[in-house]
């Protein structure tokens, strides 16, 4: 990691503070392979930490975890029209093995749908094999021709699929909005981000799917980010694979199948969300380290009495599940430390130096504020899970703030393209439910429609397009 700060103010060059941020706060680093990432330690254990909340959430409800090959034959890919039109030019293909050239070239896995149901063909017979809910923790590649940018866009990165196959449509739709809603737990009350929720149009929806359900963000620059997806696939895969099943009427029925996934674009979100000039700023449920503790002492004689205290203070700490780490290197200064725990972002740091030891109290700086407060040895535990606490709390009302104000209501197209060059965020509009209307906004202004509420709203204005009657209110933005 660099000794360097960050240079670059975030509301001054965003695209550069980001990457700056990326890599020194030790997230990730440039791979030799043009388009890939190193996740580094401190993105990994962040990983971690939402696969472990999402998959105890998933196997509540009845969800095992399974993992299928990654090289899918093109003939799979090709079963599903409208899926193998959406994904081909994304597909990396491999056409040799070792020196012998292969007879069909298999695509490394751009998604698992076709490789999945070839399966399923052969699992299910009968209304008793239903349902099928298998999730796959995997890497995912997909040749992206457009300027890459580390988890946000990258030829690899790492998700987790969910496929589920049921009787009926009802089952489907029940399963689509039970992940929907886990997803929507996650990011808001781990990740601290606020989401908006409701369906894509056709032309945004999954490739293949019935239809697709999802949750979008704003980011600090006014662009909306997608950061997960719910789709119900109907039976659109299943007679393309001929998924057919016995059911209890005794006549045969293909089954009704969906798809759901989340990637490591969610840490990206993290990084523009919640970071600063100084770094990264991470909410307490999802740090790595939610607690560093630095030991402060000018003389030699004051080491051990000081070491001996934080670690003290560490034990404390870690036998009441408060993740912590001690700084004790001593080849570099307590500022050094200060400026490299902020950089990367840890809730909370505790200080430790020889007027804390006479006081008997200890020194705590959030990461949020950067407030420091002083605080009785005894209240230790109670002082910081508070603080922890309200640092998560503070997180989340600061994205919602601006969320909110960044959602504006626009009746016509020169509003719409106003907003969209000043502020960014989300435009509310009436729209006619045209696939015209649509593609003219986003030819013309980049803007797409990202969420098409679940509960219908008033409408409030003609089509703020083309100016005929409108049929719905919908969400437009600018978007990764």
């Amino acid at each position: 990691m660099s000794e360097v700060g960050i240079t670059v103010k975030k509301a001054e060059n965003f695209s550069d503070w980001y990457t700056q941020v990326v890599l020194k706060a030790g997230l990730a680093d440039y791979a030799p392979i043009k388009g890939c990432i190193v996740f580094m330690e401190h993105s990994y254990a962040i990983w971690e930490k939402i696969q472990a909340f999402f998959d105890k959430r998933i196997k509540e409800i009845g969800h095992k975890n399974a993992y299928f090959p990654m090289f899918i034959p093109e003939r799979f890919l090709r079963k599903e029209a409208e899926h193998f039109k959406g994904f081909v030019p994304e597909c990396a293909w491999v056409t040799i093995g070792g020196d012998t050239e292969l007879k069909e070239k298999l695509a490394v896995r751009p998604t698992s749908e076709t490789i999945i149901y070839t399966m399923y063909k052969k699992w299910i017979k009968s209304w008793r094999d239903l349902p099928i809910l298998l999730n796959q923790w995997c890497n995912i590649v997909r040749w992206e021709t457009k300027a890459t940018k580390p988890f946000l866009r990258t030829r690899e990165f790492l998700w987790q699929e969910g496929h589920t196959a049921h009787a009926t449509k009802e089952d489907a739709d029940k399963e689509v909005m039970d992940i929907l809603m886990i997803y929507k737990d996650l990011i808001e009350t781990q990740l601290a981000i606020p989401v908006l929720a409701g369906r894509k149009t056709e032309s945004e929806k999954f490739a293949g799917a019935l239809y697709t359900t999802t949750l979008e963000a704003v980011m600090p620059d006014g662009k909306a980010l997608q950061m997960g997806t719910s789709h119900n696939l109907g039976q659109n895969f299943s007679k393309a694979f001929r998924i057919k099943f016995i059911g209890e009427d005794e006549k045969e029925h293909y089954v009704w199948t969906t798809s759901w996934g989340i990637s490591t674009r969610l840490i990206g979100a993290l990084v523009m969300v919640h970071g600063d000039d100084k770094g990264l700023v991470l909410p307490p449920k999802i740090a790595p380290y939610q607690v560093v503790i630095i030991p402060i002492f000018y003389k030699e004689v004051e080491k051990d009495t000081i070491l001996s205290k934080a670690r003290e203070a560490l034990t404390k700490l870690k036998e009441n599940r408060i993740s912590t780490v001690l700084d004790d290197r001593a080849e570099y200064t307590p500022g050094w430390k200060f400026h490299e725990w902020e950089l990367r972002g840890v809730p909370i740091r505790i200080e430790i130096g020889p007027r804390d030891i006479e006081k008997r109290q200890i020194v705590a700086a959030r990461r949020d504020t950067l407030e420091r407060v002083e605080i009785k040895e005894e209240e230790l535990l109670k002082t910081i899970n508070e603080m922890l606490e309200d640092i998560q709390n503070n997180l989340f009302n600061q994205a919602k703030r601006f969320l909110e104000d960044h959602i504006t209501s626009v009746k016509t197209y020169e509003e719409f393209k106003e907003v969209l060059r000043k502020k960014g965020g989300f435009i509310k509009a009436c729209w006619c439910s045209t696939r015209e209307c649509e593609e003219k906004i986003k030819e013309e202004t980049g803007a797409t429609i990202r969420v098409v509420p679940f509960q219908k709203e008033d409408l409030f204005s003609n089509c703020v397009y083309c100016g005929s009657e409108a049929k719905e209110v919908v969400l437009f933005a600018r978007a990764y």
